[in-house]
């Protein structure tokens, strides 16, 4: 069997076509925008990240087909619908899908039946439907809950009046394209156990839903010789235990994310050696960040490369996520060595107690407590530290390589 792999932006560094590539079983990976030698030194000249990001040296030999004029196009036409983000993935997932799907109804010599095609949601339903017709296997990638994460938050901005910039308004059309790709679907995969209860809630029957983590692989290496953490030049070494303990939260500032009881948690803390960075776009009200105390920072959004600072800087990281399809984050920080407090609402990376702790969700005392325990018990803190990057190591390009090729057996098993 070969497979056919399609996606919207450089997802999870295109940890999927990568999986396949080495093994032969790539066919093609079809993504929106592939930067090219060419690409990258013009997105260089023009200071535009996504003309130089769009690109793996890993897949410089696979066949990668693009839609770069078509996509830079939508980008610059599709200004009124990406004031709704919902709208805008909506457009961009069927012109996507149906660009795909004109390709494929060129391709000459193939043999669909031997064909998987993997797609993530909302960019995949025209071209599985046609590999389905012509007697191919699909699978589709639901990053996130759907309609229970929509739910989660907009009862999260009627708690929180006046907090969120933006109040979520998601159409119905979008909703129901997901729910037919996940019907199309031989196989809907997942990345938590938590997206598959929330599937499973929304009539996906649990026999369908595969749960595969998502990988994670850092030029942070622990060094065999010494047990010390190593790093690339570009790294800066981790720092000794000190007070204030930084703590740091990653990722987008909104309501999902549970920044509000972050807020009320550094409020419990005011008076603890402990100090919380907020890194991330900011999408929270400027009457919201005032109520936030002086213990707690917010620096806006940030590039990769300043992200390391941040790590390298803290001593825990917090995501008291309320829904998270997965979140990479929790990876990212324990290759970094930091113990990740989280809940169980997003993919199971933390063991409770060994590299991490798990909160209940919407409760500030208890993250608190939390962060707490950890501030006053350094021994335990740095334990956790070596366990977490332990952890970080076990998420691998090639555990990911695996779990396909049990995944690609079971399909082909089906009737």
């Amino acid at each position: 069997m070969k497979w056919i792999c399609s996606q919207i932006g450089a997802r999870e560094h295109y940890a999927i076509p990568r999986a396949l590539h080495p093994s032969g079983k790539l066919e093609a990976l079809y993504t929106d925008i592939w930067a090219g030698s060419f690409w990258r030194a013009l997105g260089s000249c023009l200071g535009r990240p996504i003309l130089q990001t769009r690109y793996h040296p890993e897949l410089e030999t696979a066949r990668v087909e693009s839609f770069n004029f078509a996509t830079l196009t939508d980008f610059a036409l599709g200004g009124n619908l990406q004031n709704n983000p919902y709208e805008w993935f909506l457009y961009q997932g069927r012109e996507f899908g149906r660009s795909i799907l004109d390709s494929l109804i060129n391709k000459k010599r193939v043999c669909w039946g031997e064909i998987i095609f993997f797609g993530y949601d909302t960019g995949f339903l025209e071209p599985a439907l046609w590999v389905k017709n012509k007697g191919g296997k699909s699978i589709v990638c639901q990053m996130d809950p759907s309609r229970m994460e929509i739910e989660l938050v907009m009862e999260e901005e009627r708690l929180w009046p006046g907090w969120s910039k933006k109040l979520i308004k998601v159409p119905e059309v979008y909703l129901r394209r997901r729910e037919r790709e996940w019907t199309v679907a031989d196989i809907v995969v997942v990345n938590s156990e938590w997206t598959k209860t929330a599937l499973s809630r929304q009539g996906v029957p649990e026999s369908k839903i595969h749960v595969i983590p998502l990988a994670y692989e850092t030029t942070i290496r622990l060094s065999q010789s010494t047990g010390v953490l190593s790093r690339d030049k570009n790294s800066p070494q981790i720092i000794s235990i000190k007070a204030p303990i930084r703590v740091l939260f990653l990722g987008q500032v909104i309501l999902r994310k549970g920044i509000q009881y972050l807020i009320e948690a550094a409020a419990i803390l005011q008076n603890q050696p402990v100090i919380f960075d907020v890194v991330g776009p900011l999408g929270i009200t400027e009457m919201a960040i005032k109520t936030a105390p002086s213990n707690m920072i917010f620096h806006g959004p940030i590039s990769r490369i300043q992200a390391t600072k941040y790590f390298a800087d803290a001593r825990i990281f917090v995501l008291p996520t309320l829904s998270d399809g997965f979140a990479i984050t929790q990876l990212e920080a324990m290759a970094h060595g930091l113990p990740v407090i989280t809940t169980a609402n997003c993919g199971k990376v933390v063991t409770d107690g060994i590299d991490g702790l798990i909160v209940p969700t919407r409760n500030a005392i208890a993250l608190a407590d939390a962060i707490r325990s950890l501030i006053d018990d350094p021994a335990k803190l740095e334990s956790m530290s070596i366990a977490a990057r332990e952890k970080s190591e076990s998420f691998t390009l090639s555990q990911l390589g695996k779990k396909l090729a049990i995944l690609q057996n079971h399909l082909m098993t089906q009737p």
